[in-house]
């Protein structure tokens, strides 16, 4: 029933002030009519009798025309899964994941507006995957990093719905960086910043891959987290013309290395590397990269500072045989000979994601996908996904 009040108003139009019998209103107001009352609409995802749903998505339970007043989600052996209601009481959503190949039974009460409750119930079942994909990622949880460093993902099945990984993985930073994901194959995937990380950036990661779908059976295991910072922006060039690497920390020139870079023949690639890892009393061993220690241009040497550039053997090392060389003439493998003393300064000032940019060298330029190479690749070709 609707009520409707309506007020009238009159005072006087006469000079002598007494009201005439045709005054007429002048004003009016009226209540709003209430709304009507309605009784509650409930839904359940996943529906009744669903099948092969993720265990990794929430059970959600929203109301229309009214608010949720109970919620109970059992699986086979009656055990509650846990939820949490949304301030307004208009939906609730599971807080932790499902089981793989198993039955629940949700069922949820509301109340409408018109003050009548109504009860609605779902059984579905989880999907029992084919395969379970372990991820793996680099940087992990804790680590600092330089301002190269991409996000490497790599997962031990193929991953053929790649958007579903993509989606999995969030990355934010603080300051926010416009970035993108590069498959490399379907094992394998790395975002990276448009540009490089600002110094002092903090970067969180996480990839909610349980319960997945990843496509032909594969469903994505545990779950990885990670915060890392970034460090001082450190940033190495290094000239094969000049035998100089000059090296810059937030910008500023600290100092000048002289270097040694490879020899004809084994002539250093140019481009720009990042570093992978950093070692101490490291044995560098030829047979690493498919040429035997005891071939003609084989060796096996054990160095006091070495952090590794590439995963084709390319390292800025400690290389005491060559000081003489060092500023004149490139005589190397392929790596970046320096004396101890300089090597063990930056490495000390380095982090593993630090970049280092190989110039006028007379090396091919190097890949990619060899070692951390994701700067070699264009914006605009990295954004357009790689390998998708």
């Amino acid at each position: 029933m609707l009520a409707v009040l309506l007020v009238t108003s009159c005072t006087s139009s006469s000079a002598s002030g007494e009201q005439g019998d045709d005054a007429k209103p002048r004003s009016t107001s009226s209540a709003r009519p209430a709304p009507p009352r309605k009784p509650v609409a409930l839904t359940i995802a996943p529906g009744d009798r669903a099948a092969g749903v993720e265990p990794g998505a929430p059970v959600t339970i929203a109301a229309v025309d009214g608010k949720v007043t109970q919620v109970l989600v059992v699986n086979e052996a009656g055990q509650p899964v846990a939820g949490v209601l949304s301030p307004d009481a208009t939906t609730w959503q599971t807080t932790e994941p499902l089981g793989f190949g198993k039955t629940y039974t949700a069922t949820a009460t509301g109340r409408g507006t018109d003050g009548k409750d109504a009860t609605v119930t779902s059984v579905f079942s989880t999907a029992a995957p084919r395969v379970k994909a372990d991820l793996s990622m680099n940087p992990l949880d804790g680590q600092v990093v330089g301002v190269g460093q991409p996000l490497a993902f790599y997962f031990d099945a193929p991953v053929a719905n790649k958007a579903a990984a993509q989606q999995a993985i969030q990355v934010h930073s603080e300051p926010a960086a416009e970035g993108a994901f590069y498959w490399y194959s379907d094992k394998e995937v790395h975002w990276r910043p448009k540009e490089y990380w600002a110094a002092g950036t903090r970067i969180t990661i996480n990839a909610s891959i349980y319960g997945r779908d990843f496509g032909n059976g594969v469903y994505g295991n545990d779950s990885r987290t990670a915060v890392v910072t970034v460090g001082d922006a450190v940033v190495a060039n290094a000239d094969g013309a000049t035998h100089q690497m000059t090296v810059t920390v937030n910008g500023a020139v600290v100092r000048t290395i002289p270097i040694s870079m490879g020899k004809p023949g084994h002539e250093t690639p140019v481009g720009t590397y990042v570093v992978m890892s950093e070692h101490t009393d490291y044995t560098m061993d030829s047979s690493t990269y498919g040429v035997p220690a005891d071939a003609a241009n084989g060796y096996r040497t054990t160095v006091a500072v070495a952090s590794r550039m590439s995963n084709s053997g390319i390292f800025y090392h400690s290389a005491p045989w060559s000081v003489g060389d060092q500023g004149h003439r490139n005589v190397s493998h392929g790596c970046i000979n320096m004396t101890t003393e300089n090597a063990r300064w930056l490495q000390s000032i380095s982090n593993k994601g630090d970049v280092i940019v190989v110039q006028n060298s007379g090396g091919p330029v190097l890949e990619s996908w060899d070692g951390l190479g994701d700067w070699q690749v264009p914006w605009d070709q990295w954004a357009a996904g790689g390998k998708k």
